[in-house]
């Protein structure tokens, strides 16, 4: 299993560039950024000064989406990275969450998304793409390369995702809802005529290393509410009755009475107060080391590739430093130095 690490582009981006280094120094694969460029820094600035204080690691966003960001921009931001720094970037996209509500839009389309991610894969992997009825390429990006992620509860997200995209990012840590979504997922890839373990699976959710449970669970219960925007939409599209998503996933949502985006993924968020404990010991990863290990476990079992560890709470450097000495290691299989 790899490791990601998602944080937020707060200001002073040298912050965010520290935990990157340290993310890699610790044995993290990728650093993986929010993208609202209202509510914090513009993160593909911030990508570029991550890869050049790193060596290997490999950035991109958790999630852009198709309408605050010009799909062929977006590919050519991402082909230029590749072109400075080696093919290190993915883009985790989705139909659009704080970047679009917070200037008062609507999250896009299944149709566009679908669309976005076959120009941004084609164009940012130096290939040509379809744009308003005209075939385009980057002549100068014929050595990029660039795999898609799509972000979605929904069926007809996840349908979409098995069809298309490189990978899915399933934003909670709950392993029966993750079975529930990667099934669905390689189905509609096998469907497709894919190859199902081609699309790499990979579950982000807030992880807290220590011993006072209840402290990270007010730090981590933000959470909940951000997941909960996307579970009202999916419960205004498909009903609480449990025959389109699990109730496993909707039935949390009844006490929400709304959401302040000027809170958006901040430990302390005052609107969140709807979400129970059950819902954050179910959807993040709480605990001393061997409470992570064992969900990473059960998560791998379930053909999780990766894990993303959202360190939006206040014991930030404790937790990178006991996932890079304890919980990675343990997640890593030994390999023998004599093999006679």
């Amino acid at each position: 299993m790899e490791f990601g690490l998602v944080l937020q582009c707060n200001p002073p981006a040298s912050r965010v560039v520290d935990l990157a280094v340290a993310a890699e120094n610790r044995g993290f694969s990728h650093v993986w950024t929010f993208d609202s460029h209202v509510l914090w820094q513009e993160p593909y600035v911030i990508y570029s000064q991550i890869l050049a204080a790193t060596r290997n690691v490999v950035v991109g966003p958790m999630v852009t989406n198709p309408l605050t960001r010009d799909a062929t921009v977006t590919a050519s931001t991402f082909a230029t990275l590749n072109a400075m720094f080696g093919n290190r970037t993915v883009c985790g996209i989705g139909r659009g969450d704080s970047a679009v509500r917070v200037v008062s839009g609507k999250p896009s389309t299944l149709a566009i998304l679908k669309d976005s991610v076959e120009v941004i894969r084609e164009l940012g992997s130096g290939r040509s793409a379809t744009v308003n009825g005209t075939s385009v390429r980057f002549p100068w990006a014929s050595k990029s390369t660039l795999d898609v992620y799509v972000a979605g509860y929904g069926p007809k997200a996840l349908e979409l995702t098995g069809k298309y995209a490189d990978g899915f990012i399933l934003q909670l840590a709950d392993p029966a809802i993750a079975k529930w979504t990667i099934d669905r997922v390689r189905s509609a890839a096998s469907d497709a005529g894919r190859d199902p373990a081609s699309v790499k699976i990979v579950v982000a959710a807030p992880a807290y290393v220590g011993d006072d449970i209840a402290h990270q669970r007010e730090q981590c219960r933000w959470f909940g509410g951000m997941v909960g925007n996307h579970v009202a939409d999916l419960v205004g599209r498909y009903g609480t009755d449990g025959s389109g998503v699990p109730q496993a996933l909707t039935d949390y949502i009844a006490g929400r009475q709304g959401y302040d985006y000027n809170e958006h993924g901040r430990a302390g968020n005052s609107h969140t107060e709807f979400v129970p404990d059950e819902i954050i010991d179910r959807f993040c990863i709480l605990g001393p080391p061997s409470q992570h290990v064992e969900r990473l476990e059960e998560l791998r079992s379930l053909g999780v590739d990766q894990f993303g560890v959202y360190l939006q709470h206040d014991g930030k450097d404790a937790t990178l430093e006991a996932y890079g000495e304890t919980v990675i290691p343990a997640m890593q299989p030994l390999v023998a130095a004599r093999v006679d």
